[in-house]
């Protein structure tokens, strides 16, 4: 995990250095656009989103290296780190999983439905949304009733 967290801060310095070098490189290219363009930003045609972009990667970088360092010190060296360590020394509870479920599939379907129906209409939403929330109601209470229940 320390070495994975170590690639991360790579990451975020290489992004930021990446970020730098674009913002400069946007400001002192001269602009080739058209006349009836936005005003410039503090005197410079400036292109906003590919930094804005590659700013962003970086926090993002940063916060999973941030998660990973802080995870390795409060839980100390894991299996995946030991090069000498068995695939069984990895092997533990992941979690309580069932053997069947239609839940998902029909969850699924409903949020695609949903999804649809920016394209199709709104009325379509209608339909699909209270359908969705019953499967997903099913879905989450599925282990406290029938067969599985604890």
């Amino acid at each position: 995990m320390r070495t994975n967290a170590r690639l991360f801060w790579l990451l975020t310095v290489i992004y930021l250095i990446l970020a730098t070098g674009y913002t400069a490189w946007n400001l002192l290219e001269p602009y080739k656009g058209l006349e009836d363009s936005p005003t410039p930003f503090f005197g410079a045609h400036f292109e906003i989103i590919g930094t804005a972009a590659l700013a962003m990667l970086s926090i993002m970088s940063a916060f999973i290296a941030f998660y990973l360092g802080k995870t390795h010190r409060t839980q100390g060296p894991v299996p995946e780190d030991n090069p000498q360590a068995k695939i069984s020394d990895g092997d533990s509870e992941i979690g309580f999983f069932n053997a069947w479920s239609w839940w998902p599939f029909f969850l699924g379907l409903f949020g695609a439905i949903v999804f649809a129906s920016l394209a199709v209409g709104w009325w379509l939403f209608f339909i699909g949304f209270p359908l969705g929330l019953v499967a997903l109601v099913g879905f989450v209470f599925e282990n406290s009733r029938g067969q599985y229940a604890h």
